[in-house]
């Protein structure tokens, strides 16, 4: 199963493009309803908008087996900890190995934001057609990983 943290996600497109290819299902986890393919296999899971109410139910399906979608970093960590394979948006499997360095980062930017109060601060670089593609071969080669 692929679990989607859906509310930004940039690449639900690609995601069911290979769900359909693989016949995997995908279960879309947001705060309220997002359109979504009428399709045996998509499932949408509103959350409802509590601090982290989506990431808990993504944290709780994560399991060996499953692909979790993210660009939540403590997410990513609870997901892979339940033993799931975990896939940014921009096509970066975060693992063990390195999801420490990503939330110590985390952590870091953090604080410095918070020491930066009313300053306008850049966020993420913009999302291209480059991420896209990386992604979708990323996820192609996770899903053939799952089904092996």
């Amino acid at each position: 199963m692929i679990l989607v943290d859906a509310d930004a996600c940039p690449v639900k497109e690609e995601i069911y493009t290979v769900a359909f290819r693989h016949g995997l299902p995908v279960r879309l986890v947001a705060g309220s309803y997002l359109r979504h393919p009428d399709h045996p296999l998509i499932s949408m899971t509103v959350a409802g908008d509590a601090f982290d109410a989506a990431d808990d139910v993504i944290a709780e399906a994560a399991a060996p087996g499953s692909l979790v979608i993210t660009a939540d970093v403590p997410l990513a960590d609870r997901a892979l900890k339940a033993g799931a394979q975990v896939l940014t948006p921009r096509g970066e499997a975060l693992t063990p190995q390195n999801i420490g360095g990503k939330l110590a980062t985390r952590d870091l930017l953090a604080d410095l934001r918070g020491g930066l109060e009313g300053q306008t601060l850049g966020g993420p670089r913009p999302f291209t057609k480059s991420d896209r593609s990386t992604f979708a071969q990323a996820l192609e080669r996770a899903v053939r990983g799952i089904k092996a």
